[in-house]
């Protein structure tokens, strides 16, 4: 199962032809058009980015695997379970992990993907809200990332198994047609959980409907996978909901912020729109 993908210069190339169309349509009084050009544009870019940034990783090999070992040796001390043993509590089941190895292959970009098309299409006024949160928190992750570091599957002197490699599952095999396998030392911290609750908290904040909560599975499952597969350590997840915690309360200090400035401004307004008024004929 092949993780067929752009690479960074075909993702960054279609980013920036996006954004000219973008353009173009804008300049055409095609706003709706422009919003949806823009918008996949700002995507692709961010792919593109991840995808360099999993590149320059590649680097230092020997010393992203001093960095997992030291991870899971240390995990311990902050009472986080070990990751290998919930791994073999799942791996004389086949069915379940062939499972698990397709939902990490498929359901981190489907559902992201899925859940920014709903909110823009019908929720446009809190898009972007949910679009900014993305865009802090991937490259925050991105930035992180420049410091490699190997996942578990890569220690079996650890007790881990590469499950989806055992399956013929593994979304890092070589490359096929110019396509470019993934970057396999950005485990930390985890974009995979960093996108899942991010998903869920933006279907739970945006959406009405009780069955809104449905999306909370989502994250339970996805870090229940990444860890099963071997994909990240616990500190991984965590890592990356600090991160988008952070961005949520960038985000929550400029709304505040601009709030205030708007305020400050409005009673100005006020008095000065009322010392322009003709005087009564009182």
């Amino acid at each position: 199962m092949q993780n067929l993908t752009l690479t960074w210069q075909s993702a960054g190339g279609a980013a920036v032809a996006l954004y000219g169309g973008a353009y173009a349509a804008s300049r055409a009084r095609r706003s709706g058009l422009s919003a949806i050009l823009r918008e996949a544009g700002t995507l692709l870019a961010l792919f593109a980015l991840w995808q360099l940034v999993g590149s320059l990783s590649l680097m230092s090999a020997e010393h992203a695997l001093d960095r997992a070992r030291w991870i899971h040796r240390t995990e311990p001390a902050f009472g986080l379970p070990d990751e290998a043993s919930w791994q073999a509590a799942v791996t004389p089941y086949p069915v379940l992990v062939k499972l698990a190895n397709y939902y990490y292959a498929s359901m981190h970009f489907t559902v992201m993907i899925g859940v920014l098309l709903w909110v823009f299409l019908r929720h446009r006024d809190r898009y972007p809200w949910v679009r900014t949160t993305v865009v802090i928190t991937t490259a925050v992750c991105l930035a992180v990332q420049f410091v490699p570091v190997a996942p578990p599957r890569m220690l079996p002197e650890n007790g881990f198994v590469d499950v989806a490699a055992e399956y013929g599952q593994s979304v890092y095999g070589a490359t096929v047609g110019g396509v470019v396998k993934a970057a396999q030392l950005s485990a930390m911290p985890s974009v995979h959980v960093a996108w899942c609750v991010l998903a869920a908290v933006a279907v739970v904040r945006v959406s009405r409907s009780p069955l809104r909560w449905l999306m909370v599975l989502h994250p339970v499952l996805t870090i229940a996978v990444v860890v099963v597969t071997a994909n990240h350590f616990w500190a991984d997840g965590l890592v990356a909901v600090v991160i988008l915690l952070l961005a949520y309360e960038v985000q929550r200090r400029v709304a505040r912020r601009r709030a205030g400035r708007a305020a400050d401004v409005g009673p100005a307004d006020d008095r000065d729109e009322r010392a322009v008024q003709p005087a009564g004929r009182g």
